[in-house]
C-alpha cells in the first residue's frame, strides 16, 4: 500500500487547460470561433431522430443557444432601433436649428 502512495505521488499531472486553448488564435484568424464546439453542424443539429422520421426534440444547451441568440437579436435590434431615431431626431434638430438661424439672418438683412 505504502508503494502505491509514493507511486501516485509521483506521476506528473498533466495540465489541460493549454491543450483546451490550443489552435484558438489559428481559428481566430480564420474567422472560425475560438472554441471548436462554439457552433457548427455538430453543436446545432439534433444527434438523434425517430425512426418515422420525426426529429427528436431539442436538448438543454441547443435551447440556451438559441434563447441566448434571440435575447442578442433583440437588444441589436432594439439598439439599431434606439439608434436611428436618435439620428432621425438629432438631424431634425440640427435640420431646425438650421431653419431658426436662416430667419433669423433673413431678419436681420430686412431691418
Amino acid at each position: 500500500m505504502a508503494a502505491l502512495g509514493t507511486w501516485l505521488s509521483s506521476v506528473r499531472r498533466l495540465q489541460c487547460s493549454a491543450a483546451a486553448r490550443a489552435g484558438s488564435q489559428w481559428r481566430l484568424k480564420q474567422g472560425l470561433p475560438a472554441n471548436p464546439s462554439g457552433y457548427g453542424p455538430l453543436t446545432e443539429l439534433p444527434d438523434w431522430s425517430f425512426a418515422d422520421g420525426r426529429p427528436a426534440p431539442p436538448m438543454k444547451g441547443q435551447l440556451r443557444r438559441k434563447a441566448e441568440r434571440e435575447k442578442l437579436a433583440v437588444s441589436e435590434t432594439g439598439c439599431t432601433a434606439d439608434t436611428g431615431n436618435g439620428c432621425w431626431t438629432t438631424g431634425m434638430d440640427a435640420q431646425a436649428a438650421g431653419e431658426i438661424a436662416g430667419r433669423r439672418k433673413e431678419a436681420g438683412k430686412c431691418s
